[in-house]
């Protein structure tokens, strides 16, 4: 009858290697001569394995997150955050029925993000195979917790052939990975165990046989008895009639854990009027990971708590977007946004900065969330173009000098949220629509006929500034910055002018 024959697999492939004259070795346990002496473990030597752990989660480290990336300790990194080789690997392979292989190397790696607070850490990097199956494994350290001798990846070997390599090594080339579940709890939660990673290239020069160690001999030195302990008239602590309180409280088994959340951005325009009004002779800069998009500016993600069934969610971003128009004495920054949403409401916080100081998490405008769904699809929640209007704390960051342009309840542009659980995932593209399509000033109030300075000083120098009076600021200007040559607010110019002196602008 016909042998049964084997698939190839990293253990036989190494032991081929050897009887071809990889090496000198001859296999004296694999003689069929009744030899009963138990198998050898064969030396292997040189190793390095190079493996990119997921490519996305490079891309999203380096750019999303703003973090770093190191290699150190035998690790490198190939160039354009490229994948990583871990080197001088040493092993051993087993010729017995197992044909395990098993191989430690140097190297750790580290990434870290300041913005979205999270610290990993990989080192002393293992691989073992056993028949078609095998693993990588690591010591992993999450924000200063260790988790030693994890399986990381699990590795899938079925398909996979052996190449020849330098100084007769073997290279097992893409080897199929995928997460483990302990490797998703070291990785924060960010990707589902079973996630695709990175294919892993494994090459191993087989050696001579391991010399095992001789078992010690017994001492004859007998072992001292231990005193018993000695008895004590002292009583126990004394006894309490009060019941031992439980130590978790009970649950219906139906909760579930809140999201965690890893990235997100969100995305606003504060009110298109009033960009238009800095457009026709100001300036408008973003700084901090701000990006200036098509109908406003979108922030980056820096924290979140998120439940969706409890309909919650404490959000922050950063970034900054600063609105300056010297001529009128305007130079207002806003900071630190965040977003607290409970069930249909929610209210958008922001640090208002301007020369006179700063106030922080001022209440700048209640939110709308009675058609938000808080449910997430494709692991992101959005919070699509929700409705916001302006509060009286945001209203007065706009006053001066007794008037203010803005009041409670003016419509602003619509924020976007958007939360995602897992890293890499597709957000929403920035911008959104513009929440009004009205000139400055809002609803066609004819206002002071000026537009906010409020906590934005000019100084007394500041003759003729908009913050001030609006009463010198040309009509053909005042209607640029408007964005629309509409009849009510050349009206409100007119009228201002008129029931005041007239300023050298």
């Amino acid at each position: 009858m016909a042998a049964n024959r084997r698939p190839i697999t990293l253990a036989a492939a190494v032991a081929t290697a050897v009887t071809l004259g990889a090496s000198a070795l001859a296999l004296p346990a694999l003689a069929a001569d009744g030899d009963k002496a138990a198998p050898p473990k064969l030396e292997l030597k040189n190793g390095t394995l190079d493996w990119g752990l997921k490519e996305s989660f490079r891309k999203y480290v380096a750019g999303t997150a703003h973090g770093t990336i190191e290699a150190t300790d035998g690790a490198k990194q190939a160039p354009d955050n490229g994948v990583f080789t871990f080197t001088e690997g040493k092993g051993t392979y087993d010729t017995g029925p197992t044909h395990a292989v098993n191989t430690a190397f140097k190297g750790s790696l580290r990434f870290v993000s300041k913005i979205h607070t999270f610290d990993i850490k990989i080192a002393d990097v293992k691989v073992r195979t056993e028949g078609k199956k095998g693993a990588i494994q690591a010591d992993v350290t999450l924000n200063g917790a260790t988790q030693n001798d994890i399986d990381l990846a699990a590795l899938d070997l079925s398909t996979v052939r052996p190449g020849a390599g330098e100084g007769g090594a073997m290279v097992f080339k893409d080897i199929p990975a995928t997460l483990t579940a302990d490797g998703a709890k070291a990785f924060n939660g960010m990707y589902a165990a079973g996630e695709k990673l990175d294919p892993a290239t494994l090459t191993v020069t087989a050696g001579g046989p391991v010399t095992e160690e001789p078992t010690k001999p017994p001492t004859d030195k007998p072992t001292e008895p231990t005193e018993p302990p000695k008895p004590t008239d002292k009583p126990t602590d004394k006894p309490t009639d009060k019941p031992t309180e439980p130590t978790a409280k009970p649950t219906s088994g139906t909760e579930r854990p809140a999201d965690k959340i890893v990235e997100g951005s969100l995305s606003w325009g504060l009110k298109e009027s009033f960009r238009k009004y800095i457009s026709a002779g100001g300036s408008v800069s973003v700084a901090g990971g701000a990006k200036k998009a098509a109908n406003g500016y979108t922030f980056p993600y820096a924290k979140a708590d998120v439940d969706s069934d409890a309909k919650k969610i404490d959000a922050s971003f950063g970034g900054s977007v600063r609105f300056a128009y010297k001529a009128h004495g305007i130079d207002m920054k806003f900071s630190d946004l965040k977003v607290k949403a409970n069930g249909s409401a929610g209210t958008l916080l922001v640090d208002v900065t301007t020369p006179q100081g700063t106030k922080n998490d001022v209440e700048f405008a209640k939110l709308d969330l009675a058609n938000a769904s808080y449910t997430p699809k494709n692991d992101v929640v959005v919070l699509d173009k929700v409705p916001a209007t302006l509060t009286e704390a945001g209203a007065q960051q706009f006053a001066n000098r007794g008037s203010r342009p803005y009041e409670p309840g003016e419509k602003l542009d619509p924020v976007t949220v958007a939360l995602s659980s897992k890293a890499g995932a597709d957000l929403p593209a920035g911008g959104g629509e513009v929440g009004d399509k009205t000139p400055m000033g809002g609803s066609g109030s004819t206002g002071s006929g000026s537009v906010g300075g409020g906590s934005v000083g000019g100084g007394s120098g500041d003759t003729g500034s908009l913050a001030s009076t609006g009463a010198s600021i040309p009509s053909t200007a005042l209607l640029g910055a408007a964005g629309a040559a509409m009849a009510a607010g050349a009206a409100a110019v007119f009228v201002a002018r008129r029931n005041r002196k007239t300023e050298t602008a």
